[in-house]
Protein backbone atom coordinates (compact mmCIF):
# COMPACT_ATOMS: atom_id res chain seq x y z
CA UNK A 1 0.00 0.00 0.00
CA UNK A 2 1.57 3.21 -1.15
CA UNK A 3 1.94 6.03 1.31
CA UNK A 4 1.55 8.92 -1.14
CA UNK A 5 -1.33 11.34 -0.72
CA UNK A 6 -3.13 10.35 -3.92
CA UNK A 7 -3.59 6.78 -2.72
CA UNK A 8 -5.56 8.12 0.26
CA UNK A 9 -8.08 10.01 -1.91
CA UNK A 10 -11.09 7.81 -2.57
CA UNK A 11 -13.87 8.52 -5.03
CA UNK A 12 -17.24 6.99 -5.85
CA UNK A 13 -16.57 4.01 -8.12
CA UNK A 14 -13.20 3.10 -6.58
CA UNK A 15 -12.47 -0.48 -5.55
CA UNK A 16 -10.96 -0.52 -2.08
CA UNK A 17 -9.59 -2.75 0.65
CA UNK A 18 -11.70 -2.67 3.82
CA UNK A 19 -10.43 -3.91 7.18
CA UNK A 20 -12.88 -5.47 9.63
CA UNK A 21 -10.31 -6.82 12.13
CA UNK A 22 -6.49 -6.75 12.35
CA UNK A 23 -6.19 -10.55 12.20
CA UNK A 24 -8.35 -11.05 9.08
CA UNK A 25 -7.60 -10.34 5.40
CA UNK A 26 -9.01 -7.21 3.86
CA UNK A 27 -12.45 -7.34 2.30
CA UNK A 28 -12.83 -5.95 -1.20
CA UNK A 29 -15.59 -3.46 -1.86
CA UNK A 30 -16.68 -0.93 -4.48
CA UNK A 31 -17.67 2.55 -3.27
CA UNK A 32 -21.21 3.45 -4.36
CA UNK A 33 -21.92 6.50 -2.19
CA UNK A 34 -20.02 8.73 0.23
CA UNK A 35 -22.02 10.59 2.87
CA UNK A 36 -20.89 13.01 5.57
CA UNK A 37 -22.80 12.56 8.82
CA UNK A 38 -23.80 15.24 11.27
CA UNK A 39 -20.99 14.26 13.69
CA UNK A 40 -18.37 14.80 10.98
CA UNK A 41 -17.75 11.12 10.24
CA UNK A 42 -18.00 9.78 6.70
CA UNK A 43 -20.01 6.71 5.74
CA UNK A 44 -19.54 4.77 2.54
CA UNK A 45 -22.16 2.60 0.88
CA UNK A 46 -20.24 -0.21 -0.78
CA UNK A 47 -20.90 -3.20 -3.02
CA UNK A 48 -19.55 -6.49 -1.69
CA UNK A 49 -17.14 -8.88 -3.41
CA UNK A 50 -16.31 -12.31 -2.01
CA UNK A 51 -13.12 -14.36 -2.11
CA UNK A 52 -12.83 -18.11 -2.59
CA UNK A 53 -12.12 -18.47 1.13
CA UNK A 54 -15.58 -17.01 1.86
CA UNK A 55 -17.36 -19.76 -0.10
CA UNK A 56 -18.23 -23.30 0.96
CA UNK A 57 -16.32 -26.25 -0.49
CA UNK A 58 -19.20 -27.34 -2.79
CA UNK A 59 -19.37 -23.84 -4.28
CA UNK A 60 -15.60 -23.73 -4.78
CA UNK A 61 -15.83 -27.07 -6.60
CA UNK A 62 -18.64 -25.64 -8.75
CA UNK A 63 -16.50 -22.59 -9.59
CA UNK A 64 -13.60 -24.89 -10.56
CA UNK A 65 -15.87 -26.93 -12.84
CA UNK A 66 -17.10 -23.74 -14.47
CA UNK A 67 -13.50 -22.58 -15.03
CA UNK A 68 -12.55 -25.97 -16.50
CA UNK A 69 -15.49 -25.96 -18.89
CA UNK A 70 -14.76 -22.36 -19.89
CA UNK A 71 -11.13 -23.24 -20.61
CA UNK A 72 -12.20 -26.16 -22.81
CA UNK A 73 -14.57 -23.87 -24.72
CA UNK A 74 -11.75 -21.32 -25.17
CA UNK A 75 -13.59 -18.79 -23.01
CA UNK A 76 -10.59 -18.59 -20.66
CA UNK A 77 -7.05 -18.12 -21.99
CA UNK A 78 -4.44 -19.67 -19.69
CA UNK A 79 -1.55 -18.63 -21.95
CA UNK A 80 1.07 -20.77 -23.64
CA UNK A 81 3.27 -21.62 -20.64
CA UNK A 82 2.31 -24.27 -18.10
CA UNK A 83 1.71 -22.93 -14.59
CA UNK A 84 3.18 -24.78 -11.63
CA UNK A 85 1.23 -25.42 -8.41
CA UNK A 86 2.54 -22.27 -6.70
CA UNK A 87 1.51 -19.96 -9.54
CA UNK A 88 -1.90 -21.61 -9.82
CA UNK A 89 -2.28 -21.19 -6.06
CA UNK A 90 -1.43 -17.48 -6.24
CA UNK A 91 -3.68 -17.00 -9.28
CA UNK A 92 -6.63 -18.38 -7.31
CA UNK A 93 -6.15 -15.53 -4.81
CA UNK A 94 -7.01 -13.04 -7.57
CA UNK A 95 -10.43 -14.55 -8.27
CA UNK A 96 -13.40 -12.76 -6.73
CA UNK A 97 -17.15 -13.28 -6.87
CA UNK A 98 -19.44 -10.33 -7.51
CA UNK A 99 -22.55 -10.00 -5.35
CA UNK A 100 -25.64 -7.79 -5.43
CA UNK A 101 -25.23 -7.17 -1.71
CA UNK A 102 -24.55 -3.69 -0.35
CA UNK A 103 -23.49 -2.54 3.09
CA UNK A 104 -22.55 0.67 4.87
CA UNK A 105 -19.10 1.08 6.43
CA UNK A 106 -17.15 3.84 8.13
CA UNK A 107 -14.63 5.40 5.75
CA UNK A 108 -11.89 4.97 8.37
CA UNK A 109 -11.96 1.22 7.63
CA UNK A 110 -10.63 1.77 4.09
CA UNK A 111 -7.01 0.68 3.73
CA UNK A 112 -6.15 1.28 0.08
CA UNK A 113 -7.20 0.95 -3.54
CA UNK A 114 -7.34 -2.06 -5.82
CA UNK A 115 -8.75 -2.89 -9.25
CA UNK A 116 -11.50 -5.41 -10.02
CA UNK A 117 -12.53 -6.26 -13.59
CA UNK A 118 -14.85 -8.73 -15.27
CA UNK A 119 -12.62 -11.31 -16.94
CA UNK A 120 -12.27 -10.71 -20.67
CA UNK A 121 -11.73 -13.63 -23.05
CA UNK A 122 -8.95 -11.75 -24.83
CA UNK A 123 -6.93 -11.46 -21.61
CA UNK A 124 -4.50 -14.16 -20.50
CA UNK A 125 -5.64 -15.17 -17.03
CA UNK A 126 -2.12 -15.54 -15.52
CA UNK A 127 -1.50 -11.83 -16.18
CA UNK A 128 -3.71 -10.95 -13.21
CA UNK A 129 -1.21 -12.39 -10.74
CA UNK A 130 1.57 -10.36 -12.35
CA UNK A 131 0.13 -7.00 -11.31
CA UNK A 132 -0.30 -5.84 -7.76
CA UNK A 133 -3.80 -5.19 -6.41
CA UNK A 134 -5.52 -6.55 -9.54
CA UNK A 135 -8.47 -8.95 -9.27
CA UNK A 136 -10.99 -10.47 -11.66
CA UNK A 137 -14.39 -12.14 -11.44
CA UNK A 138 -16.45 -14.40 -13.70
CA UNK A 139 -19.32 -15.51 -11.47
CA UNK A 140 -21.90 -13.86 -9.22
CA UNK A 141 -22.38 -15.10 -5.66
CA UNK A 142 -25.76 -14.87 -3.96
CA UNK A 143 -25.01 -14.92 -0.20
CA UNK A 144 -28.66 -15.45 0.72
CA UNK A 145 -29.30 -18.40 -1.58
CA UNK A 146 -25.70 -19.67 -1.24
CA UNK A 147 -25.50 -20.07 -5.02
CA UNK A 148 -23.21 -19.10 -7.91
CA UNK A 149 -24.56 -17.58 -11.11
CA UNK A 150 -23.02 -16.58 -14.42
CA UNK A 151 -22.66 -12.82 -14.79
CA UNK A 152 -23.31 -12.72 -18.52
CA UNK A 153 -25.62 -14.59 -20.83
CA UNK A 154 -24.51 -17.01 -23.49
CA UNK A 155 -25.61 -17.40 -27.10
CA UNK A 156 -26.37 -21.02 -27.94
CA UNK A 157 -25.00 -21.99 -31.35
CA UNK A 158 -25.85 -25.22 -33.13
CA UNK A 159 -28.80 -27.49 -33.80
CA UNK A 160 -29.28 -28.25 -30.10
CA UNK A 161 -30.33 -24.65 -29.46
CA UNK A 162 -32.75 -24.24 -32.38
CA UNK A 163 -36.54 -24.61 -32.11
CA UNK A 164 -38.29 -27.45 -33.91
CA UNK A 165 -40.87 -25.91 -36.26
CA UNK A 166 -43.51 -28.30 -37.66
CA UNK A 167 -43.97 -28.26 -41.43
CA UNK A 168 -47.66 -27.43 -41.07
CA UNK A 169 -49.71 -26.11 -38.19
CA UNK A 170 -52.53 -28.35 -37.03
CA UNK A 171 -55.92 -27.47 -38.51
CA UNK A 172 -58.57 -26.75 -35.90
CA UNK A 173 -61.92 -25.02 -35.84
CA UNK A 174 -61.95 -24.65 -32.07
CA UNK A 175 -60.54 -21.66 -30.23
CA UNK A 176 -58.63 -23.25 -27.34
CA UNK A 177 -57.53 -19.95 -25.84
CA UNK A 178 -58.67 -18.91 -22.38
CA UNK A 179 -60.95 -16.04 -23.34
CA UNK A 180 -61.02 -14.61 -19.82
CA UNK A 181 -57.30 -13.87 -20.19
CA UNK A 182 -57.80 -11.83 -23.36
CA UNK A 183 -58.50 -8.12 -23.59
CA UNK A 184 -62.13 -7.06 -23.79
CA UNK A 185 -63.48 -3.90 -25.37
CA UNK A 186 -65.08 -1.70 -22.70
CA UNK A 187 -65.59 1.54 -24.67
CA UNK A 188 -66.15 2.69 -28.21
CA UNK A 189 -66.81 6.06 -29.84
CA UNK A 190 -69.39 4.50 -32.15
CA UNK A 191 -72.53 5.49 -30.20
CA UNK A 192 -75.34 8.07 -30.35
CA UNK A 193 -74.62 9.93 -27.09
CA UNK A 194 -73.29 13.49 -27.17
CA UNK A 195 -70.20 14.55 -25.22
CA UNK A 196 -72.40 16.57 -22.87
CA UNK A 197 -74.54 13.51 -22.05
CA UNK A 198 -71.42 11.43 -21.35
CA UNK A 199 -70.01 14.15 -19.06
CA UNK A 200 -73.31 14.37 -17.18
CA UNK A 201 -73.29 10.61 -16.66
CA UNK A 202 -69.73 10.81 -15.29
CA UNK A 203 -70.86 13.47 -12.78
CA UNK A 204 -73.67 11.14 -11.67
CA UNK A 205 -71.21 8.25 -11.27
CA UNK A 206 -68.92 10.38 -9.06
CA UNK A 207 -71.89 11.40 -6.92
CA UNK A 208 -72.86 7.74 -6.52
CA UNK A 209 -69.24 6.96 -5.60
CA UNK A 210 -69.26 9.64 -2.89
CA UNK A 211 -72.52 8.28 -1.47
CA UNK A 212 -71.17 4.70 -1.57
CA UNK A 213 -68.19 5.78 0.56
CA UNK A 214 -70.51 7.40 3.07
CA UNK A 215 -72.28 4.04 3.50
CA UNK A 216 -69.04 2.01 3.75
CA UNK A 217 -67.56 1.81 7.27
CA UNK A 218 -63.94 1.30 6.19
CA UNK A 219 -64.14 4.25 3.79
CA UNK A 220 -65.51 6.46 6.57
CA UNK A 221 -62.33 5.78 8.55
CA UNK A 222 -60.00 6.48 5.61
CA UNK A 223 -61.96 9.52 4.36
CA UNK A 224 -63.67 11.02 7.44
CA UNK A 225 -64.78 14.18 5.61
CA UNK A 226 -67.13 14.71 2.67
CA UNK A 227 -64.38 16.56 0.83
CA UNK A 228 -62.00 13.57 1.04
CA UNK A 229 -64.74 11.14 -0.02
CA UNK A 230 -65.58 13.29 -3.04
CA UNK A 231 -61.89 13.49 -4.00
CA UNK A 232 -61.55 9.70 -3.78
CA UNK A 233 -64.72 9.23 -5.86
CA UNK A 234 -63.26 11.49 -8.57
CA UNK A 235 -60.30 9.21 -9.25
CA UNK A 236 -59.85 7.46 -12.59
CA UNK A 237 -61.21 4.13 -11.32
CA UNK A 238 -64.69 5.70 -11.00
CA UNK A 239 -64.57 7.06 -14.54
CA UNK A 240 -63.37 3.73 -15.96
CA UNK A 241 -66.24 1.94 -14.21
CA UNK A 242 -68.78 4.48 -15.49
CA UNK A 243 -67.63 4.16 -19.10
CA UNK A 244 -67.64 0.37 -18.81
CA UNK A 245 -71.22 0.45 -17.48
CA UNK A 246 -72.28 2.66 -20.41
CA UNK A 247 -70.73 0.21 -22.86
CA UNK A 248 -72.41 -2.81 -21.26
CA UNK A 249 -75.74 -0.93 -21.27
CA UNK A 250 -75.46 -0.35 -25.04
CA UNK A 251 -75.11 3.39 -24.31
CA UNK A 252 -78.66 3.70 -22.93
CA UNK A 253 -78.47 6.30 -20.15
CA UNK A 254 -81.50 5.12 -18.16
CA UNK A 255 -80.25 1.53 -18.12
CA UNK A 256 -76.69 2.63 -17.23
CA UNK A 257 -77.89 4.75 -14.27
CA UNK A 258 -79.75 1.73 -12.94
CA UNK A 259 -76.55 -0.33 -13.15
CA UNK A 260 -74.71 2.24 -11.02
CA UNK A 261 -77.12 1.54 -8.15
CA UNK A 262 -78.11 -2.15 -8.32
CA UNK A 263 -80.41 -3.87 -5.85
CA UNK A 264 -77.68 -4.34 -3.20
CA UNK A 265 -76.78 -0.65 -3.08
CA UNK A 266 -74.42 1.72 -4.92
CA UNK A 267 -71.27 0.21 -6.44
CA UNK A 268 -68.07 1.21 -4.63
CA UNK A 269 -64.98 1.35 -6.90
CA UNK A 270 -61.53 1.61 -5.35
CA UNK A 271 -58.08 1.72 -6.92
CA UNK A 272 -54.81 0.57 -5.34
CA UNK A 273 -54.13 3.98 -3.81
CA UNK A 274 -57.36 3.76 -1.83
CA UNK A 275 -57.16 0.04 -1.04
CA UNK A 276 -53.74 0.18 0.61
CA UNK A 277 -53.50 0.96 4.32
CA UNK A 278 -51.16 3.57 5.80
CA UNK A 279 -48.92 0.79 7.12
CA UNK A 280 -48.65 -0.82 3.68
CA UNK A 281 -47.86 2.57 2.15
CA UNK A 282 -45.04 3.02 4.69
CA UNK A 283 -43.63 -0.43 3.90
CA UNK A 284 -43.75 0.37 0.19
CA UNK A 285 -41.83 3.63 0.62
CA UNK A 286 -39.21 1.87 2.73
CA UNK A 287 -38.89 -0.82 0.06
CA UNK A 288 -38.67 1.66 -2.83
CA UNK A 289 -35.80 3.38 -1.00
CA UNK A 290 -33.94 0.09 -0.65
CA UNK A 291 -34.65 -1.69 -3.95
CA UNK A 292 -35.72 1.05 -6.36
CA UNK A 293 -38.09 -0.32 -9.01
CA UNK A 294 -37.18 -3.96 -8.38
CA UNK A 295 -40.80 -4.92 -7.75
CA UNK A 296 -40.04 -8.64 -7.35
CA UNK A 297 -37.75 -7.98 -4.38
CA UNK A 298 -40.24 -5.46 -2.96
CA UNK A 299 -42.96 -8.10 -3.01
CA UNK A 300 -40.69 -10.83 -1.66
CA UNK A 301 -39.19 -8.92 1.29
CA UNK A 302 -41.81 -6.30 2.17
CA UNK A 303 -45.27 -7.01 0.68
CA UNK A 304 -45.63 -10.76 0.01
CA UNK A 305 -49.45 -10.56 0.30
CA UNK A 306 -49.62 -8.12 -2.64
CA UNK A 307 -49.41 -9.17 -6.29
CA UNK A 308 -46.75 -7.74 -8.60
CA UNK A 309 -49.42 -6.02 -10.71
CA UNK A 310 -50.92 -4.44 -7.59
CA UNK A 311 -47.52 -3.09 -6.51
CA UNK A 312 -46.74 -1.70 -9.96
CA UNK A 313 -50.15 -0.03 -10.22
CA UNK A 314 -49.72 1.49 -6.77
CA UNK A 315 -46.23 2.75 -7.69
CA UNK A 316 -47.43 4.80 -10.66
CA UNK A 317 -50.34 6.21 -8.63
CA UNK A 318 -48.01 6.98 -5.72
CA UNK A 319 -45.81 9.06 -8.05
CA UNK A 320 -48.70 11.53 -8.47
CA UNK A 321 -49.13 12.14 -4.72
CA UNK A 322 -47.68 14.65 -2.28
CA UNK A 323 -45.92 11.81 -0.43
CA UNK A 324 -43.76 11.18 -3.50
CA UNK A 325 -42.98 14.89 -3.84
CA UNK A 326 -41.95 15.08 -0.16
CA UNK A 327 -39.74 12.01 -0.47
CA UNK A 328 -38.11 13.37 -3.61
CA UNK A 329 -37.44 16.65 -1.83
CA UNK A 330 -35.90 14.79 1.13
CA UNK A 331 -33.67 12.81 -1.23
CA UNK A 332 -32.44 15.99 -2.88
CA UNK A 333 -31.54 17.39 0.55
CA UNK A 334 -29.70 14.16 1.41
CA UNK A 335 -27.95 14.32 -1.95
CA UNK A 336 -26.39 17.62 -0.95
CA UNK A 337 -24.56 15.82 1.86
CA UNK A 338 -23.18 13.17 -0.53
CA UNK A 339 -19.49 13.56 -1.34
CA UNK A 340 -17.67 12.93 -4.60
CA UNK A 341 -14.34 12.10 -2.97
CA UNK A 342 -12.76 11.88 0.47
CA UNK A 343 -9.28 12.04 1.95
CA UNK A 344 -8.64 9.30 4.51
CA UNK A 345 -5.65 9.73 6.79
CA UNK A 346 -3.88 6.51 7.68
CA UNK A 347 -3.72 6.04 11.46
CA UNK A 348 -0.29 5.48 13.01
CA UNK A 349 0.76 1.85 13.15
CA UNK A 350 3.63 -0.54 12.54
CA UNK A 351 5.92 0.60 9.73
CA UNK A 352 7.81 -2.20 8.03
CA UNK A 353 9.97 -2.67 4.94
CA UNK A 354 8.60 -5.20 2.46
CA UNK A 355 10.19 -6.59 -0.67
CA UNK A 356 13.83 -6.59 -1.62
CA UNK A 357 16.06 -4.90 -4.17
CA UNK A 358 14.22 -2.71 -6.66
CA UNK A 359 10.83 -3.76 -5.29
CA UNK A 360 11.57 -2.74 -1.72
CA UNK A 361 8.90 -0.42 -0.29
CA UNK A 362 7.70 0.90 3.04
CA UNK A 363 4.26 -0.22 4.20
CA UNK A 364 2.31 0.99 7.19
CA UNK A 365 0.12 -1.54 8.98
CA UNK A 366 -2.45 0.78 10.64
CA UNK A 367 -3.75 -1.79 13.11
CA UNK A 368 -1.23 -4.62 13.49
CA UNK A 369 -2.45 -7.77 15.24
CA UNK A 370 -1.26 -8.41 18.79
CA UNK A 371 1.98 -10.33 19.07
CA UNK A 372 4.07 -8.65 16.33
CA UNK A 373 7.79 -9.10 17.01
CA UNK A 374 10.94 -7.67 15.43
CA UNK A 375 13.08 -10.80 15.80
CA UNK A 376 12.42 -14.38 14.66
CA UNK A 377 10.53 -16.37 17.32
CA UNK A 378 13.36 -18.91 17.37
CA UNK A 379 16.87 -18.88 15.86
CA UNK A 380 16.77 -19.91 12.21
CA UNK A 381 12.97 -19.61 12.03
CA UNK A 382 11.55 -19.56 8.48
CA UNK A 383 8.48 -17.69 7.29
CA UNK A 384 5.47 -20.00 7.09
CA UNK A 385 4.66 -18.65 3.62
CA UNK A 386 7.88 -17.94 1.70
CA UNK A 387 10.42 -19.65 4.02
CA UNK A 388 12.49 -16.46 4.36
CA UNK A 389 14.78 -16.18 7.43
CA UNK A 390 14.99 -12.38 7.69
CA UNK A 391 12.33 -9.71 8.11
CA UNK A 392 11.91 -6.35 9.83
CA UNK A 393 8.80 -7.68 11.59
CA UNK A 394 7.23 -11.06 12.22
CA UNK A 395 3.46 -11.32 12.29
CA UNK A 396 1.52 -14.07 14.08
CA UNK A 397 -0.59 -16.17 11.73
CA UNK A 398 -2.59 -19.36 12.20
CA UNK A 399 -4.89 -21.53 10.13
CA UNK A 400 -8.64 -21.22 10.85
CA UNK A 401 -10.02 -23.09 13.86
CA UNK A 402 -6.59 -23.86 15.32
CA UNK A 403 -4.70 -22.48 18.31
CA UNK A 404 -1.24 -23.27 16.95
CA UNK A 405 0.55 -20.04 16.03
CA UNK A 406 2.91 -19.57 13.10
CA UNK A 407 4.76 -16.44 12.00
CA UNK A 408 5.07 -14.85 8.59
CA UNK A 409 7.44 -12.14 7.39
CA UNK A 410 6.38 -8.58 6.56
CA UNK A 411 6.13 -9.30 2.82
CA UNK A 412 3.85 -12.29 3.30
CA UNK A 413 1.74 -10.50 5.92
CA UNK A 414 0.91 -7.71 3.46
CA UNK A 415 0.28 -10.35 0.77
CA UNK A 416 -2.04 -12.26 3.09
CA UNK A 417 -3.98 -9.13 4.07
CA UNK A 418 -4.50 -8.19 0.41
CA UNK A 419 -5.04 -11.56 -1.24
CA UNK A 420 -6.39 -13.72 1.58
CA UNK A 421 -3.85 -16.54 1.42
CA UNK A 422 -0.21 -17.52 1.79
CA UNK A 423 2.15 -17.36 -1.17
CA UNK A 424 2.79 -21.10 -1.29
CA UNK A 425 0.21 -23.89 -1.06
Amino acid sequence: MSTNTNSRIYRVGDYVYVETAPVYPYQIRRIEELTKLGNGQIEAKVQCFYRRRDLSNPLIAQADRHAGAAEEDAEIDMGDSELDDTKMHQLSHRELFLSRQYETINASQIRGKCLVTLYCETEELPRYSGKEDWFYYCLVYDPQQKALLADKGEIGIGSNYQPVVPQKLEDTNEDTRDLCQLETKIWTTDHTLTDREVDQFLVVSRSVGTFARALDCSSSVKQPSLHMSAAAASRDITQFHALSVLHKSSYELSKAVGCLVPTGGPVLCRDEMEEWSAGEAGLFEEAINKYGKDFSDIQKDFLPWKSISSIIEYYYMWKTTDRYVRQKRMKSVEKESDLKQILVSNPPGTTCVTGSGDKESVNSIPYPPPGVITKPPTPGYSCESCYANTSTHWFPWSTPNTQYRHYVCSVCWVYWKKYGGLKKP
